[in-house]
């Protein structure tokens, strides 16, 4: 776990915000746009969610991804996005034990 990597993917609003979209995504798209969760969120329904540009939300996905936080598998052409949720718990606990 690098919890400098970690502080700094949390720096940012919208990084923030695809965290809280993965945790809960029923909450925000519906089973008929993702073809079920299991998977995890397809890319292309996060960047309909951020209404940023392709290459900004793969920008925060890719922070996100190499501070640990979420995790993609692919399959074909499409990438699918889940949140790292052991590693989460891991972070949560080193904040209420150091700080």
């Amino acid at each position: 776990m690098d919890i400098d990597l970690i502080f700094k993917a949390l720096a940012n609003p919208t990084r923030r915000q695809i965290l809280e979209w993965l945790k809960r995504p029923e909450d925000y798209l519906s089973v008929e746009q993702c073809g079920g969760f299991t998977r995890g969120v397809c890319a292309g329904n996060i960047e309909q969610l951020g209404k940023v540009s392709q290459s900004t939300m793969s920008n925060h996905l890719s922070v996100l991804q190499q501070a640990g936080l979420i995790q993609v598998e692919k399959y074909g052409q499409w990438s699918y996005f889940s949140r790292n949720e052991q590693l989460i718990q891991q972070y949560i606990e080193f904040l209420k034990n150091s700080l």
